[in-house]
């Protein structure tokens, strides 16, 4: 059995819906009934950095950077692929740049989503027609 199984079901159009253990995921490629999976491939990113950030800070003694905000950004290539992801990383502690740098190194070697983001994680694709 595989450690993470999801189910994603689109009855017509672009939208669809995941089951992700409990939790029910909308994404829409057009926007409108949800975000669009590069957005939303954006914000899991993200949402997985912020803790990493947190982990590393304890590795260098920071246990309490307080609140954390990152708002990213992302651009497209001509066929709306994702070119490149950028966080604007805001930490309520007071960190010296060095210390925030290594920080946030640090963080990057934690994050799942970082570390899956290279072309050896494509998915394996199988396509079974007339399955319904």
């Amino acid at each position: 059995m595989a450690d993470i199984e999801t189910s994603t079901v689109s009855e017509e159009g672009y939208a669809s819906t995941s089951q992700v253990g409990e939790f029910d995921l909308q994404i829409d490629a057009t926007d409108e009934t949800g975000p669009n999976p590069n957005a939303t491939l954006v914000a899991t990113y993200a949402s997985c950095y912020l803790p990493a950030l947190r982990v590393g800070g304890s590795q260098r003694g920071e246990e309490d950077l307080g609140k954390i905000q990152i708002d990213a950004s992302a651009d497209l290539d001509d066929e709306d692929d994702l070119e490149s992801i950028a966080f604007d990383v805001h930490v309520e502690a007071d960190l010296d740049d060095e210390t925030a740098a290594d920080i946030a190194e640090r963080a990057e070697g934690i994050c799942h989503v970082h570390s899956a983001l290279r072309e050896e994680l494509h998915a394996d694709v199988s396509v079974y027609p007339g399955a319904f």
